[in-house]
């Protein structure tokens, strides 16, 4: 009676496994079709979703191409030769506009696109700014020493790639009104020339367009 029981019960747990499986192939099969079902149904709309998406991307892509081609041929400005006949390159989409008659900055340049708003104006940054500082690098560079002692701003060696001889720095951080963008500090004969965007809007024009092409007379 016992080897008969312990049949039994082997016997009962075989048929419980392999209703299990039958079950578990069943829902497998139900969710299969169901699903084939789903994309036979939904076929057409499934495409067209895929086509706009497709078609949005490349749209995209063609958007930031264009923005870019039209930029072509570069705008230029190139300062008094008193003070190294700076040459600024910039996307000829951009205005400029540069004061010579200040005691403070021999040159002081603002570029934007479209136009240039009031140079006093807060509301917007200016896409690139070009300073010749009437003072000395060393004196310049003192005035960051502050932030970067107190981690405002991280200081690394630059120069120009069409004026490679002169060296000076590259700052990112809180580089001007507690605002966080780029500088390039350089010495120029006895003063001292800033080159500089604020934000991210525009670092892919400073470092494609503005830095590559940027020279002047030491």
């Amino acid at each position: 009676m016992i080897r008969n029981s312990r049949g039994s019960i082997l016997s009962l747990t075989l048929m419980i496994l392999e209703l299990a499986i039958i079950v578990g192939l069943s829902i497998f099969s139900y969710n299969t079709y169901l699903s084939r079902q789903d994309y036979k149904n939904n076929v057409d709309s499934k495409i067209a979703a895929a086509v706009l998406v497709a078609k949005n991307q490349q749209q995209t892509v063609d958007n930031v191409s264009y923005q870019n081609q039209i930029k072509y041929p570069l705008a230029n400005y190139t300062g008094p030769s008193d003070y190294g006949s700076i040459s600024v390159n910039y996307p000829k989409t951009w205005s400029a506009y540069v004061d010579t008659t200040s005691n403070n900055y021999l040159v002081d340049g603002y570029f934007n696109p479209n136009y240039v708003p009031s140079i006093n104006s807060q509301s917007m940054p200016f896409s690139l700014r070009v300073q010749i500082v009437n003072q000395t690098y060393s004196s310049t560079m003192n005035n960051f020493s502050s932030l970067q002692q107190n981690g405002l701003i991280k200081v690394s060696a630059y120069s120009l790639p069409k004026v490679p001889q002169v060296v000076g720095v590259m700052i990112t951080g809180q580089i001007v009104n507690n605002l966080d963008g780029t500088m390039v500090v350089l010495p120029l004969r006895n003063e001292t020339l800033e080159i500089w965007t604020i934000g991210q809007n525009y670092i892919n024009d400073f470092n494609s367009i503005i830095l590559p092409d940027f020279s002047f007379s030491p």
